[in-house]
């Protein structure tokens, strides 16, 4: 099934997601749900509290930018009750944009580096490393477990500046190939 997409300004992209237990319910339909919300929506990761569930789950596949990425290539993972234990590294300046925030990319300075705990879909753990392109896409969509969307990351200046544009996506003007919701818009439950 395929999700809208919340929208900056909706509060479920604002809370700290909560682990889940093995035997949540549709736990398997929720984590290809997500893949499949992510590949219609053309991104290349998806966490829960995008499609409204604020649940500690997210979806990476690195497959459409492995031409330019080769390390991506087969980078495909679902990560369920993650928790990042370390980042180091220097810190790496990237273009970054997300769904929740249509047509709108900003530099953002990630470590280079991180550890990160989490289950993946058959419920097997894992303790892993991860650094480059592969630690920069966990960290955006692990920060969204915790509340934090991208912009959040960018300097004070720049935070001023884009202001004006945040609330005008946050009151639906903008256009995107996906379903979305915007704040204040009830999310239907599946």
């Amino acid at each position: 099934m395929t999700y809208p997409i919340l929208i900056y300004g909706h509060a479920v992209l604002r809370k700290v997601a909560g682990d889940i237990e093995k035997d949540h319910s549709g736990l398997q339909n929720i984590i290809s749900d997500l893949f499949e919300t992510m590949y219609k929506s053309e991104g290349l990761g998806l966490a829960a509290p995008q499609i409204g569930k604020s649940i500690r789950i997210f979806v990476i596949d690195g497959a459409p930018v492995a031409e330019d990425e080769p390390s991506l290539a087969g980078f495909k993972k679902a990560f369920i009750n993650a928790h990042i234990s370390e980042r180091c590294g220097e810190l790496q300046p990237m273009n970054e944009g997300c769904l929740s925030i249509p047509h709108l990319r900003e530099e953002v300075n990630r470590e280079s580096h991180i550890r990160i705990r989490y289950y993946d879909e058959n419920w097997a753990y894992h303790d892993e490393v991860f650094d480059g392109y592969k630690a920069r896409i966990i960290q955006h969509e692990y920060d969204h477990l915790d509340g934090i969307l991208f912009t959040d990351r960018v300097s004070p200046l720049r935070k001023r500046l884009l202001k004006s544009k945040l609330t005008a996506i946050s009151k639906g003007k903008f256009e995107a190939d996906y379903k979305t919701i915007l704040p204040g818009q009830k999310i239907k439950s599946a």
